[in-house]
């Protein structure tokens, strides 16, 4: 039988996502995106009063009410696009990840619905050269800081024949000490706080390190939880941050590589 399945695999057709289709996507993710043609003022508080993590809140600025969505904060809960009447939507495409935590941030003018641009959340989708990049093997130390393990689960993924991490000279190592990069996840319970800094000091210099799902941009729901000691940045810098409840492979892999075009 194990030969069976061993033939059956080698004869199947290959499937690899091409880089293009992977950067941005956020299919899967169930991250809001939003139809500002659709947006009104009366949907946006209905939103905004949805959302369980203040995700989604509306200001005043200039004498004009904005909607604000924060991506850091968002757990992809869905309660947004229940309530926005078409207004909001599953995100197909999402450009913050591996950006800043205020790239994490959009805004959108409620009484017209034009979008408030960041250049901050602008990626360039270059295959030919985010592989011009990666002149050398970039080593990751993947970190668990207290997550429920969802993030893990896609961060498997990234390594399998569909997404295939390797193909752009990404690697996981064992040891902070062989590590380019940190990939930390969860919020940093109590427990762990010192063996994140004890780990960030044992990665060699120079060194990234990204901020992985809600949990790890700002807490995620145990914010405020007296088991935590706060986002990742409370605890070490932080270079780049991936949205996500959890963040799918293509977002993750995004947020890796952008991370590396700001740095580069």
């Amino acid at each position: 039988m194990i030969f069976d399945t061993v033939k059956q695999s080698l004869s199947s057709r290959r499937v690899l996502i091409p880089v293009e289709q992977l950067l941005m996507d956020a299919q899967g993710s169930r991250m809001p995106d939003v139809q500002p043609s659709l947006l009104t003022a009366e949907i946006a508080r209905r939103a905004a009063d949805a959302c369980p993590t203040t995700a989604l809140t509306l200001e005043e600025a200039d004498g004009r009410t904005q909607l604000v969505l924060n991506y850091a904060d968002c757990v992809a809960c869905g309660r947004c696009i229940e309530a926005g009447a078409g207004a909001f939507v599953a995100a197909q495409k999402l450009a913050c990840c591996g950006a800043t935590k205020s790239g994490l941030v959009r805004r959108w003018d409620v009484a017209s619905g034009a979008e408030i641009v960041s250049s901050e959340r602008e990626m360039e989708n270059s295959a030919r050269e985010i592989r011009s990049l990666l002149g050398r093997a970039l080593n990751i130390r993947e970190v668990d800081a207290g997550s429920c393990n969802g993030c893990e689960a896609e961060i498997v993924a990234i390594t399998n024949p569909y997404y295939d991490l390797e193909r752009f000279g990404i690697h996981f190592v064992a040891s902070p000490k062989h590590a380019d990069m940190l990939l930390v996840t969860g919020p940093v319970t109590r427990n762990m706080a010192e063996a994140v800094r004890q780990t960030y000091a044992a990665t060699p210099s120079p060194k990234l390190v990204v901020a992985v799902g809600a949990c790890g941009c700002s807490g995620g729901i145990f914010a405020g939880s007296h088991a935590t000691a706060g986002p990742l940045d409370a605890i070490i810098p932080v270079d780049g941050y991936i949205p996500g409840c959890p963040p799918t492979p293509a977002m993750l892999l995004s947020g890796i590589l952008h991370v590396l075009q700001r740095r580069s």
